[in-house]
């Protein structure tokens, strides 16, 4: 055997064994940084289940006796967390915002990044210019303005701007769309198709994976959303979760337990919609970074 070969021979043995040492490590390392992120939630679920005087205990009782899964009954069923009044207004208000931006951001997207028009690039740049104007600054001219439209009360101050587009969608979009190849567009307006017709039947099925990571990040947002209800809205009937979790915070800020079990309660739905869109939201995370 040649010195090269041996030395190629020893080479690719040293990858293998430092190959056995550096996974175990790696994964004892990725497995200690998932539990520090699962410590959190693992509270919040023990506590959910535990009696009152169990839950501020040193040191920490990790197992509740008993387990009380009345917890929850005894949570949903409080008259200061009417869950199912609640549950109604998340879903209308995060539900009708997403479909509001999912069509709004795609078909704006889809004309700076397919369509050729006067000023477009200007246009984009003002559209990216306003992502950098803090949320505070708008806050008051916003409020006079749907106030002046009578809007104030209602739910048409949280749903409607949607419909209107957010710059970040919009400019995630619209580098998905131009990702995608030109031959596709002029093919379908040879074939006599018009714009919406090539952007609802060819271009939107295509970008499906970025749409979804705008859907998902635009439903969390709204779900988990405080201020925005808050400012707007006046009667406990229209309260969304988020309000009524802090309502019922701050009337029962004693009950530990049953606070945890409504908290619970409020995030199953945010993981179920994660859990279902989860292939597709990391393609699409995992896609457009790459275009990136």
């Amino acid at each position: 055997m040649s010195v090269e070969a041996l030395a190629l021979r020893r080479s690719r043995s040293g990858a293998r064994t430092a190959k056995r040492v550096v996974a175990p490590l790696r994964h004892l390392l990725l497995s200690g940084v998932a539990l520090i992120w699962v410590i959190p939630f693992l509270w919040l679920i023990i506590t959910s289940l535990k009696p009152l005087e169990q839950v501020f205990t040193r040191p920490p009782k990790w197992i509740p006796e008993p387990i009380l899964w009345r917890n929850y009954i005894d949570a949903l069923n409080n008259p200061g967390f009417n869950f199912g009044r609640l549950l109604r207004n998340s879903m209308l208000y995060s539900g009708l915002s997403t479909v509001g931006t999912a069509i709004s951001c795609s078909l704006v997207a889809y004309g700076f990044a397919r369509m050729r028009f006067w000023g477009r690039d200007v246009w984009f740049v003002v559209l990216l210019a306003t992502m950098m104007i803090p949320g505070v600054v708008t806050m008051i001219p916003t409020y006079v303005l749907f106030r002046v439209l009578g809007w104030v009360g209602g739910y048409a101050p949280l749903i409607v701007p949607a419909f209107f587009g957010s710059a970040f969608y919009i400019f995630l979009l619209r580098q998905f769309f131009l990702s995608l190849p030109w031959e596709l567009t002029e093919s379908a307006r040879v074939d006599g198709a018009g714009e919406l017709r090539t952007f609802g039947s060819i271009m939107l099925p295509l970008i499906r994976p970025a749409l979804m990571v705008a859907v998902v990040f635009n439903f969390l947002g709204t779900w988990n959303d405080f201020m925005g209800p808050l400012i707007y809205l006046s009667d406990n009937s229209k309260f969304p979760l988020s309000l009524g979790l802090y309502a019922f915070q701050t009337k029962y800020q004693r009950d530990w337990h049953l606070m945890m079990a409504a908290s619970l309660v409020v995030t199953i739905p945010m993981m179920i919609l994660f859990f279902a869109a989860q292939r597709q939201f990391i393609e699409g995370i995992t896609i457009t970074g790459m275009k990136a």
